[in-house]
């Protein structure tokens, strides 16, 4: 994929003063020679992709995880993890893609799909002959922490068989759900939107498309840029009313903050309305809380609990909003994580040639879970595919921050992850 314009990613190779911190820090290099490192596959590999350059037949690139900790140490800001990203994608376009890599950049139609029959659709994906069968005929690693259909709805099916049911006020915000809220873990939708009503909004749920990342991952860019456009087409009103959107999703927030319009060199004022009206879910109540709006009747709750923010998180470069408000709940004795990557970075770990790659990448993280000792019975991370790694590397049960924070206003089971009487 060239450089398009002087928004674009790509003028940002010419800032790299090949000093290599981005390799030092990289933590796939540190675990594979199949990565040679950000800078080698990034910008200095960029220069020969450029126009009328030939493309590099390099593919180490494709073991970019997208983790971003390159771009977070750069000291001159060269934006090396989209580089690597257009770089897969213009292999896409040259060569092809692989029915995985396409299936798993379709979070939306096989949440759809499984959602139409989710027992069937959970003995399907997850049965030990299935996994086996994925491993060896498609790439999906067998052990890989894939996520189950929800067997008691849709967040989408709740939100409209409770419709008379929620708030009505003047004051308002949309919620952005994503795909995994949707048809993976509606429980975390429906923290969010009591834990927003309870700081007295009414929350607007409009339809809305994946934002578009998995695709962008596995370098389908122009499946991804139907999927942007039919977000700016269905929430840039609302943005245009002054309306905040809010996400429990960072890495869906951060795509649709940042990277589909960087990456597919979307800069329209419709797009750039948009962008301006995303947030991360815990930036926004950190607002809330530094006006003296965020409600404080917090129940206490004791217990050691492990936080990881992941790394699409760290990316959105607004500090780490969801410790802030945890560290104001009584009782709860919050450790945090200073690990790089918990190593699934999307559907990265999925594949069976990164499986174990993603693992090692995450063992820093699991060995400062195991650290914390035995009182810890859960952890707590913001991104769903790193609360699924968090589960699967150390065996204990991992919740959403807004999960905390509802459990806290009384409001939410952490044990059965429900509202209190639904």
């Amino acid at each position: 994929m060239f450089t398009e314009s002087w928004l674009s990613v790509g003028p940002s190779l010419d800032d790299c003063i090949k000093c290599n911190i981005c390799s030092s820090y990289c933590p796939v290099a540190a675990v594979t020679d199949l990565f040679p490192g950000p800078k080698y596959v990034g910008p200095q590999a960029q220069r020969f992709r450029e126009n009328g350059q030939p493309h590099s037949p390099d593919h180490s690139v494709d073991y970019c995880s997208g983790c971003r900790v390159c771009n977070e140490v750069c000291p001159t800001g060269v934006k090396i993890a989209e580089l690597n990203a257009r770089a897969r994608a213009q292999i896409v376009a040259d060569q092809g893609i692989s029915l995985r890599n396409r299936l798993l950049g379709r979070n939306e139609l096989l949440g759809k799909v499984g959602s139409i029959a989710p027992s069937l659709a959970n003995f399907g994906l997850h049965n030990p002959v299935s996994r086996v069968l994925a491993d060896k005929v498609m790439g999906i690693a067998k052990e890989a922490p894939l996520p189950h259909w929800s067997r008691n709805g849709t967040f989408g099916s709740w939100i409209k068989r409770t419709g008379d049911q929620r708030l009505r006020s003047d004051r308002k915000v949309v919620y952005y759900h994503g795909c995994a809220t949707m048809y993976y873990e509606p429980f975390i939708g429906k923290a969010a939107v009591a834990v927003l009503e309870h700081n007295g909004f009414e929350v607007i749920v409009p339809p809305q498309n994946c934002c578009g990342l998995p695709m962008l991952s596995n370098g389908e860019f122009k499946a991804a840029r139907n999927y942007h456009e039919g977000n700016i087409q269905k929430l840039t009103g609302y943005a245009r009313e002054g309306l905040a959107i809010v996400g429990t999703s960072t890495s869906c927030t951060l795509t649709l903050k940042e990277e589909a319009p960087e990456l597919l060199d979307m800069h329209s004022e419709e797009a750039n309305t948009l962008k301006m009206a995303v947030w991360d879910i815990f930036e926004w109540l950190r607002e809330l809380y530094q006006a003296g709006e965020l409600r404080s009747d917090f129940h206490r709750i004791d217990m050691v609990l492990p936080y990881h923010a992941p790394c699409q998180y760290r990316a959105h470069r607004v500090g780490k909003p969801a410790m802030e408000i945890l560290m104001l709940i009584p009782g709860i004795d919050l450790r945090e994580s200073h690990a790089r990557c918990c190593g699934i970075a999307g559907t990265y770990g999925y594949k069976v040639e990164k499986y174990q790659i993603g693992m090692d990448v995450g063992e820093e993280l699991f060995g400062f879970v195991r650290e914390q000792g035995d009182a810890v019975e859960m952890t707590a991370c913001d991104s769903e595919t790193c609360r699924w790694q968090l589960e699967h590397g150390t065996g204990l049960p991992s919740r959403h921050p807004i999960e905390i924070l509802a459990a806290a206003y009384g409001l939410y089971d952490l044990e059965a992850r429900a509202l209190v009487g639904s």
